[in-house]
């Protein structure tokens, strides 16, 4: 006990601040565990998440009469994938969707695809092709991309039986809900597939829409 206390009238104030010292850092230190648990907590309890996203993506694939994907003139093939866009969606389709939501509002599913000859880039407001050439109903069904079924297909092929003649540089591609006018959901333009009908060409356009959190 003696040889303590001399041990501490020699070290005097110098050991009382590291006591004091150690004892603040301890608070700070759980403190500092604390709030970086409560972040971890409520990012995984969900309190906090991914905005919605409402997608789209077009593929388009020309075949000859045998049933062969078809080459360009450089013998690449004549395929065309948009890739999944957020630039797609019309302001009339997602009026339209939102009313198909809901009992009490409604609306008309959409179960067309229509191709074109127009150019110009995408905007939201508009609501048609630019130049139609052709339009047909699809076969539809549900797919999965990221969860089960969380994306709408819509599938149609065009040929020289829906009777078109001739050839055509088919550069655009929309979704409708009737054969004739309707409202547009969502439209996309690419590089030219130049379709000969004659040859036995033809068209298969494949339409894809999620929504989705990723």
């Amino acid at each position: 006990m003696v040889k303590l206390q001399d041990i501490l009238n020699k070290l005097g104030n110098d050991i009382m601040s590291v006591i004091v010292l150690s004892r603040n850092l301890g608070y700070d230190f759980q403190e500092l565990v604390e709030e970086l648990s409560k972040t971890a907590a409520a990012k995984h309890s969900g309190l906090k998440k991914e905005p919605l996203h409402f997608r789209d993506r077009m593929i388009a694939v020309v075949r000859t009469k045998d049933g062969k994907i078809k080459l360009d003139e450089k013998g690449r093939p004549m395929i065309r994938d948009t890739g999944w866009s957020l630039n797609g969606i019309t302001n009339a389709g997602l009026a339209e969707v939102a009313g198909l939501i809901l009992t009490d509002v409604g609306g008309t599913a959409f179960d067309y695809i229509a191709i074109g000859t127009g150019t110009t880039a995408f905007d939201a407001t508009q609501t048609a092709l630019e130049a139609e050439v052709a339009r047909k109903a699809g076969t539809g069904s549900r797919v999965t991309t990221s969860v089960t079924n969380d994306t709408a297909q819509l599938v149609a092929t065009f040929s020289s039986a829906d009777g078109l003649s001739g050839t055509h540089a088919i550069t655009e591609s929309g979704v409708f809900n009737a054969s004739t006018g309707g409202t547009m959901l969502c439209r996309q333009t690419f590089a030219a597939l130049n379709i000969n009908w004659d040859a036995g060409d033809s068209l298969q356009v494949t339409w894809k829409i999620q929504i989705t959190s990723a």
